[in-house]
């Protein structure tokens, strides 16, 4: 019964969380109408690694609980996309990347081994999407328009979600990916929060 009531707290608050993810990024780059810090690269292999995730748990008819955040965090990261090829000057391309998303996911889901070899990259995709956003933050060394906040609230996602399916599913694929992003969504929040530190002393010395 305790362990009923922890997976309900577990899968519950995830879902809370992410429904208000990626808003304080969308605030911050909203006030900012700046994308210094914000990686393009990072947020389009994040969708990529979503789209494959959701698809992969709805494709073997896993419990909706522990994947409904995500077609939450695939909105949300639309919407970021909007805005960041908005203030770089490139809101055409959305409709290109739109019909490669769009056809991305319709293919996925032709044959078996295509959505299997899709989850097997699943993790590599979804790591490299971070990587691309530290080497942003390491190239601007500003974390300014980076929401500490969104990246908090990853890790801990990422951390209950670890639990979930480990009580649940069991998916050793699914587990290695939660562990790895947990990992690394910890090193980006750590990343932002020295840069923005360090950002804060310089102004103050000026």
């Amino acid at each position: 019964m305790q362990s009923d009531s922890l997976l309900h707290v577990a899968n519950f608050s995830t879902l809370f969380v992410c429904m208000v993810l990626k808003f304080p990024q969308i605030f911050v780059l909203m006030r900012a109408k700046s994308t210094s810090g914000v990686s393009l690269n990072s947020l389009l292999l994040e969708l990529i690694g979503f789209i494959v995730f959701v698809t992969y748990q709805m494709y073997y008819d896993y419990p909706p609980p522990t994947y409904l955040e995500y077609p939450i965090l695939i909105a949300q990261d639309v919407i970021l996309l909007l805005l960041i090829l908005h203030y770089n000057g490139s809101l055409r391309q959305s409709l290109i990347y739109a019909l490669v998303f769009v056809g991305g996911w319709k293919l996925l889901t032709v044959e078996k081994w295509i959505i299997d070899l899709a989850m097997s990259l699943c993790t590599f995709i979804s790591a490299a999407s971070k990587f691309a956003q530290l080497q942003c933050l390491w190239r601007s060394k500003d974390g300014g328009q980076v929401s500490a906040l969104s990246w908090a609230m990853a890790t801990y996602t990422c951390m209950a979600r670890i639990y979930t399916t480990t009580v649940t599913t069991g998916d050793t694929q699914v587990l290695v990916r939660f562990i790895v992003m947990t990992l690394l969504n910890m090193w980006v929040l750590l990343t932002v929060l020295y840069y923005q530190k360090h950002s804060g002393r310089s102004k103050k010395e000026d």
